[in-house]
Formats: structure tokens, C-alpha cells, sequence
């Protein structure tokens, strides 16, 4: 396991970014795609009712400030239950399981599902390998987002994603804008082909949203996009960075995984993505 970091630091990064990400959307926005949150032993709990994509209602940072227990469970898929949230993931460290967790998760139908990996860097590190690259992006510079730009940057977001524009778009635009978050572009011809954004949390930096339109890939924009936000932790005096990103399956390749690990960052952990849904005919 990576060192530099411990877990619950790891965890309480991404915690407080995706908390930070989904309660400063505008009013009417969160109305309409039904969201809420809330702190639950000394995690978080998200939900979207109206998430066709079953990305954004997620439960995260447990395990940091007290154990997991079957009772902090069932706290957590009671919220969900009285948010009538169709889907939900739990994302708890491997740290933090505690021994009777298949118990646990029969009883409130949590069932396993894909893995993701746990990114940390420091962010020196980071900085000196993104130097020392010999080749440059090709045609690609990475500026950060200014307010006139925001709304095209959330557009691109979601495309490079592959998610609906209507709603999903505004709500990462409303981000670009928030405090706490620093937004980075790539450019290509005049047009924003690439994102990345980063939420600041003690001496930890979250990177997050780092993607590239199709048609501008491998010209080094993801590269760029993290070294961009990694000289801003390092002048917010950021220690360390701290990124997630799905796990290789057989046969397959993670690109962005692999742009990491060049830029010096370590695998930390990887993480399974726990998968609630109410019980079938539940109110």
C-alpha cells in the first residue's frame, strides 16, 4: 500500500471535493435533478434521483473518523430510502471494511461491483517528472478557466465523459466558478477539446473531471492537464495529490491510469464500488 498519504486522508479528499462538487449547484438545478447530501459519521451521503447515468448518488469518506459499523450503514441506505434514490454506490476504503461486512451488506442488498484505483502523488515529484518530459502537447495549451468560458467548459466536460448535456452541464459549469476549485482548460485551435479541475482540501489537492474530447486525444492533453493543476496545489502548498480512476479489466488499457503513473503518481488502493438499490417493491 502507498505511504504517503493514509487512507483517510485519501478518502476525506474526495469526500469533501464530491460533497463540495454537488451541494454548491444552483437551487433550481438541484431541485430539478432531485439532490441531496448529507454528513453521516463522518463521511458523506449524495444522491440524485433523477441520474440517468447512476454516477452522481454516491457514499464516501467513511471509516475516517469512527468504524464502520452495520448501524452506519443502515443510516446511509435509510437516507437513500427516504430520498427514494433508484441507485446508489458505497465507496469505503479497503482499510475501513470491518470483518463482518458480508453480513452487513446482505442484510441492506449492497452488492459488489466494479473496482476503482486510488491515486496519490506528491506534488514536488509530480512536478519534476512533468519538466522532464522531452515532448511538448501538440498544439494543446492548458489555461485556467475564466468566467465567460465556465459554460462551454461544463459543455465539454460532459461530452469527454459521455454524459447528457441538459442539467449535467450546468452543474459542472456552476463548479468552474465555486470556491475552492480551480478549473483548467485545453485548448485546440481556438476551441476548449479538454478538461480538469482540482478541490484543495487541507494540504491535499483533488484532481478531478480530467478528460479530453476524442478528436483531441493523444496529443498529450491529459499530460498537460495535470501538470497544470499540479503547480497550482504546489502554490496553494499543496503536499500531495490525490486522483481516482477506474481499474484495468483483462485485455484493456486506462489511459488516463497510465499518464499518472508516468507523472510519478503511486497506487495507493484499490477500491471496490459497493452497488445499493432499494429492495424490490419498496415505497
Amino acid at each position: 500500500m502507498n505511504t504517503l498519504v493514509h487512507p483517510s486522508v485519501a478518502e476525506q479528499s474526495e469526500a469533501e471535493a464530491l460533497f463540495r462538487f454537488e451541494t454548491g449547484a444552483p437551487e433550481s438545478l438541484r431541485a430539478a435533478m432531485g439532490m441531496n447530501a448529507a454528513r453521516v459519521g463522518g463521511g458523506v451521503v449524495l444522491s440524485v434521483r433523477n441520474d440517468p447515468t447512476r454516477f452522481w448518488s454516491k457514499a464516501l469518506g467513511f471509516g475516517t473518523t469512527g468504524p464502520v459499523t452495520a448501524e452506519l450503514i443502515r443510516e446511509v441506505c435509510d437516507f437513500y430510502r427516504a430520498e427514494r434514490t433508484p441507485y446508489a454506490v458505497l465507496q469505503i476504503a479497503p482499510a475501513f471494511l470491518p470483518e463482518d461486512w458480508d453480513a452487513i451488506r446482505a442484510r441492506e442488498g449492497i452488492t459488489a461491483g466494479s473496482s476503482w484505483v486510488k491515486l496519490v502523488g506528491a506534488t514536488q515529484d509530480v512536478i519534476a517528472r512533468a519538466d522532464a518530459l522531452e515532448t511538448a502537447p501538440a498544439g494543446i495549451t492548458v489555461t485556467p478557466v475564466e468566467p465567460q468560458h465556465a459554460a462551454e467548459w461544463g459543455t465539454v466536460l460532459v461530452r469527454a465523459f459521455g454524459m447528457p448535456e441538459e442539467h449535467y452541464a450546468e452543474l459542472s459549469a456552476s463548479s468552474a466558478t465555486q470556491p475552492g476549485w480551480h478549473a483548467f482548460a485545453a485548448w485546440l485551435d481556438g476551441e476548449i477539446v479538454g478538461t480538469g479541475t482540482m478541490h484543495v482540501h487541507g494540504d491535499t489537492a483533488q484532481l478531478f473531471a480530467g478528460a479530453v474530447l476524442p478528436h483531441a486525444r493523444n496529443r498529450g492533453g491529459q499530460t498537460a492537464l495535470l501538470a497544470a493543476r499540479a503547480r497550482a496545489a504546489r502554490d496553494l502548498g499543496c503536499r500531495f495529490l490525490i486522483a481516482e480512476t477506474g481499474t484495468e479489466d483483462p485485455g484493456t488499457r486506462n489511459p488516463s491510469l497510465h499518464n499518472m503513473l508516468r507523472l510519478g503518481f503511486e497506487v495507493a488502493y484499490e477500491r471496490p464500488n459497493w452497488s445499493w438499490q432499494p429492495a424490490p417493491g419498496a415505497a
